[in-house]
């Protein structure tokens, strides 16, 4: 066999971000999120539920099921992040969690309008499969990152991957609106045909199609990743021993505390990441229980902010090569926290009592202008993520720190969630639950002051 060059490799490694972006983008965010809003929403009123108290059911529901399938990520990342590291062998968990991701996506195909209470836990569950196949094949990809390039090129490397990423994304995503997704009004997709493949349109089969083209896309898309990337070999390791590698697990938790700046990195991302996973997770559920959109109008919502998310990944890679992953997360974060303070004032005829036009145009324009900016911002803050924490391990501890990166952000991705849905509940609001990811940001900014700009590769 030739050898694979190095460019050829980095390539490979990007099209795992283009492959599996679509279950963040088609459905976490735009159309899967906003469709279960509207079956829960439906099954709540019909339940006997006064429309304001259904949708803040809904979300709840919504966040509640991820908290289930966070809580599963957080317990066994770190774990099977030690294993791997112990044995020298990452590629296998990437096909066996490539194959929960596309069994999870297809089969939300079934998640039918008009069901009852099983119908819902069916939809949570499905979704909770597929993500994590997509969260645990991403701790072991990234873990690949320190071994494409030396370190100075990993910044403009992560920045590069996530745009390419976004890029798949946008581009499912315009597929998924233009062929498939139909307005449940006109029964038209958003260039006005009827979905392809003579899909029922009363049945909400173009709609419901998101969860088979994500598997398709990402089963297809993965070709080069499995082609072109290959695991180095690592003198000594091959055989899996749990043990050893809990003991190298306890070992890396106890060595925190002589590692200050790592530390607070990992709590500063246990909480700005998953304060930017809620705006993720509940931006569609948001749009549609507030605003009133539709899954087009999402969509559309959508394709903007991963126009912006494309553009925004590249600049930040190239600056996070100049500059370092540090100042790219200050700025992000900055951007981020003003656009959350918009969002929890904002209703579709005011915002923050003051009045905005009866139509609710204004209130369009600025949550497409939301979008743009989250979009804008959330690219950039995600690579640089992954490169600071590059800097702080070494390229053969790379998967278990990794996995801990995976745990400090799932810790805090089953309390977001399940603060938005508690605060939901509580307060009967859609718009005021999502309010506690302000608070994260805030705090996860205020954390950096500890963290080393070179990290432990100063």
């Amino acid at each position: 066999m030739s050898e694979i060059s190095p460019s050829k490799r980095i390539w490979g490694w990007y099209f795992f971000d283009w492959a599996s972006q679509p279950y963040n983008t088609l459905l976490l965010t735009f159309i899967f999120g906003p469709y279960f809003a509207e079956i829960a929403r439906g099954y709540y009123m019909g339940a006997g539920l006064e429309e304001e108290a259904a949708k803040a059911a809904a979300q709840s529901f919504w966040g509640y099921g991820l908290t289930a399938s966070s809580i599963i990520i957080a317990i066994l990342a770190p774990i099977l992040g030690a294993v791997a590291d112990g044995s020298g062998r990452r590629m296998v968990w990437i096909w066996i969690f490539s194959a929960f991701y596309v069994t999870g996506a297809f089969a939300l195909w079934w998640v039918m309008p008009g069901g009852e209470l099983d119908t819902l836990y069916w939809a949570v569950g499905f979704f909770a499969i597929g993500f994590i196949g997509m969260e645990f094949t991403t701790i072991f990809t990234n873990a690949l990152m320190p071994t494409l390039a030396d370190h100075d090129d990993i910044g403009k490397i992560s920045g590069s991957g996530f745009a390419f990423g976004y890029l798949g994304g946008l581009v499912a995503l315009v597929l998924m609106l233009a062929l498939f997704a139909e307005n449940a009004t006109t029964g038209k997709t958003l260039i006005g045909i009827d979905p392809i493949f003579g899909l029922d349109t009363e049945a909400r089969e173009g709609t419901r199609m998101v969860g088979p083209l994500a598997a398709l896309w990402y089963a297809v898309f993965m070709i080069p990743f499995f082609l072109w990337v290959r695991e180095p070999r690592i003198a000594g390791v091959g055989r899996i021993h749990i043990g050893a590698a809990l003991g190298s697990l306890r070992d890396f938790i106890a060595g925190l505390r002589f590692r200050k700046s790592l530390s607070a990195y990992l709590v500063s991302a246990l909480l700005y990441r998953d304060a930017l996973n809620g705006l993720y997770a509940f931006g569609g559920v948001y749009a549609s229980n507030v605003l009133g959109w539709s899954i087009t109008q999402i969509g559309v919502f959508g394709i903007l902010g991963a126009l912006t998310a494309v553009v925004a990944s590249w600049i930040g890679g190239r600056l996070d090569k100049r500059f370092g992953p540090k100042p790219v997360l200050i700025g992000a974060m900055i951007i981020l926290i003003a656009v959350c303070i918009v969002i929890v004032g904002l209703s579709r005829d005011s915002l923050y009592g003051i009045p905005l036009d009866e139509a609710g145009s204004t209130a369009d324009i600025i949550f497409y202008i939301c979008g743009a900016l989250i979009g804008g911002a959330g690219g950039p803050l995600q690579a640089a993520s992954r490169t600071m924490l590059v800097r702080h391990t070494t390229p053969d501890r790379a998967t278990e720190a990794f996995g801990m990166f995976a745990l400090s952000g799932k810790v805090a991705s089953f309390i977001s969630p399940l603060m938005i849905a508690i605060v939901t509940h509580i307060s009967g609001s859609a718009r005021i639950g999502i309010s506690p990811v302000v608070l994260l940001f805030v705090l996860g900014l205020v954390l950096l002051i500890w963290v080393r700009p070179k990290g432990e590769m100063a």
